[in-house]
C-alpha cells in the first residue's frame, strides 16, 4: 500500500509540473512570446528538486572524502565513526552513489538553460523555446539518478532489502497491483505531458502519441515481431554464453524478487505484457521518441530498467527498444504496444511452462 501511495505522489507531482509547462506552452504559442510566469514556476520546481539532490550528493561526497583521507574504513580498519563505517561498508559503491546524485542533478539544472537547449536542438527535434521540451530534457536526468542509486546501493543489497521487508511484513508484495499502478501512472504522465487537459483534447493527444486504431496488418506485424524477438534474444544470450559471458547472478536475483511472482499465474503473465505495453510504450515511443529520436529514446528505455544494472540484459533491452522504435516510425505506437505486450507475455509464458515442466 505504501509503495502505491509513494508512486502516486511522485507521478502526480510530475504531472502537475507538466501541466504547468503545457499551459505555459499554450500561452507562448498564442501570444508569440517567450516563456511566461507559468514556465518559470515549472522550471523553479524542477530546479529545487535537483538542488536538493545536488546537496545530498555533495554532502555524501564530502563524507566519503573525509572518511578516505582520515584513514577511515572501507574494509574494517579502526577509526571511523560507527555511522560512517556502517554506511560505507553497507553499499556497493558509495562514490558512485554520491556522484550519481550531484552530477545528474547539476546536468538537470543546466538543461533548463536556453543556450544548452539550443545546442541539444541541433541533434534532436526539440524546440529550445518550448517549456514542455525543456522540462522533458531536464527530467531525463532522474533516470540517470535512479540507475546510479541502484548501482551505488548494489543489486545484491537491494535484493536483500526487499527480502527483509517481505519477512518483516509477513506477506508477499502485491506485484500485480504495484505494476499496474506504476504503468497506468506512467501512461497518464505521457498523456498529460504532451498536452492533455491543457492545450490538446483527447483526440489530438492520442494522435500526437501515435495511439490509433491499428489495421489488421499492423496487428499481425506487432504479434509477429513480438514472437520473432523471442528466438532472436535467446540466440543472442546463447552466443554470449559461448563467448564466455555468464549470466549475472545479482541481476537474476533482483529481477526474480521484483517480478518473479508474475510468472506464477496467467493473470500475472498478462500483466507483465499488457501493463508494460500501456505505460512504457505511451511515454517512450509515444511521447518521447518524436522529440528525442530513436537512439536516445532507446537508450533511456534501457537505462530505466535499472534492475538489470549495466549488464548484457541492458543491451538486450536497448536492442528491443530500437526495434520497438522502428515499429513506431514505420507504423504507430499502437503497433509497438502490441509487439511489446506479445514479447513480454510470451517470455512470461515460457518461464511459466518451463517451471511447471521441471516440477513434473
Amino acid at each position: 500500500m505504501y509503495e502505491v501511495l509513494f508512486l502516486a505522489a511522485i507521478f502526480v507531482a510530475l504531472m502537475f509540473i507538466y501541466w504547468l509547462a503545457n499551459l505555459a506552452e499554450k500561452d507562448r504559442i498564442k501570444n508569440e512570446t517567450s516563456s511566461g510566469p507559468l514556465a518559470v514556476v515549472s522550471y523553479s520546481i524542477i530546479f529545487v528538486i535537483y538542488l536538493v539532490m545536488f546537496v545530498i550528493g555533495a554532502v555524501l561526497q564530502f563524507v566519503i572524502f573525509r572518511a578516505q583521507n582520515q584513514s577511515y574504513v572501507l574494509n574494517g580498519i579502526d577509526g571511523a565513526p560507527a555511522e560512517i563505517e556502517a554506511f560505507l561498508t553497507g553499499v556497493a559503491s558509495a562514490p558512485l552513489l554520491a556522484v550519481g546524485f550531484w552530477l545528474p542533478a547539476l546536468l538537470g539544472m543546466l538543461l533548463l538553460l536556453p543556450p544548452v537547449r539550443r545546442l541539444i536542438s541541433k541533434f534532436t527535434d526539440i524546440n529550445p523555446a518550448s517549456p514542455v521540451h525543456a522540462i522533458s530534457l531536464s527530467l531525463t536526468m532522474l533516470i540517470l539518478i535512479n540507475l546510479a542509486a541502484t548501482l551505488g546501493l548494489g543489486l545484491e543489497n537491494l535484493t536483500g532489502t526487499l527480502e527483509q521487508a517481505e519477512e518483516i511484513s509477513g506477506q508477499e508484495p502485491d506485484l500485480i497491483g504495484t505494476l499496474w499502478t506504476q504503468q497506468i501512472l506512467t501512461a497518464l504522465l505521457g498523456i498529460v505531458g504532451v498536452g492533455w487537459l491543457s492545450r490538446r483534447n483527447w483526440g489530438e493527444t492520442m494522435a500526437r502519441l501515435g495511439i490509433v486504431r491499428p489495421t489488421g496488418q499492423q496487428v499481425l506485424i506487432g504479434i509477429g515481431l513480438g514472437l520473432i524477438m523471442i528466438p532472436v534474444v535467446a540466440g543472442l544470450e546463447a552466443l554470449m554464453r559461448v563467448m564466455g559471458f555468464s549470466a549475472n547472478q545479482d541481476v537474476e536475483a533482483l529481477t526474480e524478487q521484483l517480478l518473479g511472482g508474475l510468472f506464477e499465474t496467467p493473470f500475472g503473465i498478462i500483466t507483465l505484457g499488457a501493463s508494460a505495453a500501456l505505460g512504457e510504450e505511451t511515454i517512450f515511443r509515444g511521447a518521447a521518441q518524436p522529440r528525442f529520436g530513436l537512439v536516445l529514446t532507446s537508450l533511456l528505455f534501457a537505462i530505466v530498467h535499472s534492475n538489470y544494472g549495466l549488464s548484457f540484459s541492458t543491451l538486450i533491452v536497448f536492442a528491443l527498444g530500437m526495434v520497438l522504435g522502428w515499429v513506431r516510425l514505420r507504423h504507430n505506437t499502437t503497433t509497438s504496444m502490441i509487439m511489446h505486450g506479445v514479447y513480454n507475455s510470451s517470455l512470461g509464458l515460457l518461464v511459466y511452462l518451463g517451471t511447471n515442466f521441471f516440477e513434473l
